[in-house]
């Protein structure tokens, strides 16, 4: 169990007159190995909770449990825990800043105090396994694509080798296919590794595709937190708070009411053609 957090909250500008409750009573367990999609709108709290799972930001009460110890701890090592818990800000090519690729994604294994050598193969097997060609390693990284620049700054977390990697709206800003290529690959690498994702999105089809577990946030609190079948039954109560649910689901129920006999809970594309078919062999 690599992350608990136990009745956390935060609030903004705490003792100010402009205090403002950002996180309301959180209680959520992380297991190893899940792939979590977080959604949410605007505002509802989903940055601020993955910015404590690493303890860039604080809880102002509550607690949160890596590996069964408190990460505000006294004597706890929080440089040691962004080692495991590896965050991916929403844009995160605007962090790139060294002279070429390989030089960016060395920087972090470098600074855990590893050797130039050890630091280079990590980079190596980071770049790969996002796919970044050798040929682009000695490219300046603001010579490269916005796709590449995201896959850049993916790797050089990577290259940290995390337990636990949280992605924070990877895909925004990218065409569609930039954005399949980069879901595709970090669904490759949790299957191969057994990492655990957590990816907060607001593409519903990104999170019906690739994800285990959805945890939908609203004003502060978790909503609802299961399975993407289960999630997206709720979805009119999505609506309700400016979400919605992946277009397949509207496409099913709509085909449920003309009486084509399908399973409405289907949330992907392939599953929904399964349905379709099957429904029109045997009406």
């Amino acid at each position: 169990m690599p992350i608990l957090l136990d009745h956390v909250n935060y609030i903004y500008e705490a003792d100010t007159p402009l205090a403002q409750k950002a996180l309301n009573d959180i209680c959520l367990e992380i297991p190893d190995g899940q792939f979590i999609g977080v959604i949410g709108h605007t505002g509802s709290g989903k940055s601020t909770l993955m910015q404590h799972l690493n303890g860039l930001v604080k809880a102002t009460s509550g607690h949160i449990y890596f590996d069964g110890e408190d990460i505000d701890g006294a004597g706890f090592d929080k440089r040691a825990l962004r080692s495991k818990v590896g965050l991916v800000f929403q844009y995160p090519e605007h962090q790139l800043f060294e002279i070429d690729v390989f030089s960016d994604v060395c920087f972090g294994p470098k600074n855990l105090g590893l050797s130039q050598e050890d630091a280079e193969a990590r980079a190596r097997e980071a770049l790969e396994s996002v796919g970044i060609p050798e040929e682009l390693y000695h490219m300046s990284p603001f010579e490269i694509s916005g796709g590449q620049k995201r896959r850049v700054a993916i790797a050089g977390v990577l290259a940290m080798k995390p337990r636990v990697l949280i992605l924070d709206e990877p895909t925004a800003g990218l065409d569609p296919r930039g954005r399949d290529e980069i879901l595709h690959q970090i669904k490759s690498l949790q299957e191969q590794t057994g990492m655990t994702i957590l990816l907060v999105s607001h593409s519903m089809e990104d999170v019906a595709e690739y994800v285990d577990r959805i945890i939908v946030m609203n004003q502060g609190s978790v909503m609802l937190d299961g399975g993407p079948r289960e999630i997206f039954r709720h979805y009119r109560e999505l609506e309700e708070i400016g979400l919605a649910a992946p277009q397949v689901t509207y496409i099913m129920h709509m085909l449920s009411e003309k009486g084509l006999n399908v399973d409405v809970d289907v949330t992907t594309i392939h599953e929904a053609t399964r349905e379709i078919v099957e429904a029109l062999k045997h009406p």
